[in-house]
């Protein structure tokens, strides 16, 4: 039996060799470099200049080939979105599930892609935290505290941005799994977008909105980009982690339909499984995102502090799997008519979200 095994893991290997052999062979010929469309949800900049330059290091190094590496940045629904409308990415890097989920329902993503990489095609994870004025002058420690009279939140539009939807998504848990209510945390999301004087569409653009716009007094965010944009603000801004936030799983993806026609299948491949290797996650981990490799993890736990993260899955009790947590999260918040058309609806005297 084992020697049957080996033959096949052999035989898979040979396989793998020689559609490398084919790619590199058709590179060579072509006398140009193999191009890739990374579609990225929109505060992922940073990072991602970082590892395309060490991944075009690492495959010249390793392979003798080059690439070049293209980014297109957006709200995380909004770039789907763009690749379900035509927009040629060979892989796609957005904030939420239920967005790569789309663009494979389109037929654009092979079956079984969640699975397809390490640790269900998540090279790190994430969550969101707060950023407040220098010295913290309100005094926000903890989620209630956001609704209290008269203070400002900054945070994206859940209809556009993976920041919005899972700072919403930490805002309800963050009352439910205290034991609050359903009824409870849907009036605490109701006081929470009561103050939001800004819906913008993407996270950069919230945090545009924060630090160089000065509106508000609290920004919700990815804690990638609290760090980065409390480092520009040099001292004006500060970090807060409240006690407990969601655990927010970032999925990559091969877009399979348009790899395969455009010849990049192998590179693209080998561009997503790079990001687990030790080199991409010690980058991972030095701009702020949870690496999700144990040795990296063991390296930067202290790097990120204590803080409680669930899961949304604790949000939808009774779902078996993601489409089925996502499908309930959707229909629940997200959706048309859903909670958060409902809430916005009201406080904006029956005009549409935009």
């Amino acid at each position: 039996m084992l020697q049957r095994l080996l033959l096949i893991a052999g035989g898979m290997y040979l396989l793998g060799a020689t559609c490398w052999v084919v790619w590199s062979a058709r590179v060579h010929d072509s006398g140009q470099a193999v191009s890739l469309l990374n579609a990225a949800c929109d505060p992922t900049r940073e990072l991602w200049r970082e590892i395309n330059s060490r991944f075009t290091e690492h495959l010249l190094r390793e392979r003798g080939e080059t690439v070049k590496i293209r980014q297109s940045h957006g709200g995380s629904s909004s770039q789907a979105r763009a690749v379900i409308d035509g927009l040629d990415a060979d892989v796609v890097t957005l904030a939420l599930w239920s967005d790569t989920e789309a663009i494979h329902q389109k037929g654009l993503i092979d079956e079984g892609w969640e699975e397809r990489l390490p640790n269900r095609s998540l090279p790190f994870v994430s969550t969101i935290v707060f950023v407040v004025r220098k010295g913290n002058p309100l005094q926000i420690a903890d989620w209630p505290d956001l609704v209290r009279e008269g203070v400002r939140v900054i945070t994206p539009n859940p209809k556009t941005s993976g920041n919005g939807k899972w700072s919403l998504l930490a805002a309800y848990g963050s009352v439910l799994l205290r034991g609050g209510s359903s009824a409870e945390a849907d009036a605490f999301l109701e006081r929470l977008f009561a103050g939001v004087p800004v819906l913008d569409t993407s996270a950069r653009a919230a945090t545009m909105t924060f630090s160089q716009k000065r509106i508000g007094d609290v920004h919700l965010t990815w804690e990638n980009e609290a760090y980065l944009e409390v480092a520009e603000a040099k001292g004006a801004l500060e970090i807060v982690r409240p006690p407990i936030s969601v655990l927010a799983e970032p999925h990559v993806a091969v877009v399979s339909a348009n790899t395969r026609r455009r010849g990049t299948v192998h590179v693209a491949d080998a561009y997503m499984r790079y990001l687990y290797g030790e080199e991409a996650q010690e980058i991972i981990a030095r701009n702020y995102y949870r690496p999700t490799s144990p040795e990296a993890w063991a390296k930067y736990e202290n790097f990120f502090g204590e803080l409680e993260l669930f899961p949304v899955s604790r949000l939808a009790p009774g779902a078996i799997d993601s489409a089925e947590v996502w499908r309930e999260l959707g229909n629940r918040f997200f959706a048309e008519g859903a909670l958060f058309d409902r809430i916005y609806l009201k406080l904006h005297g029956g005009v549409k979200v935009p």
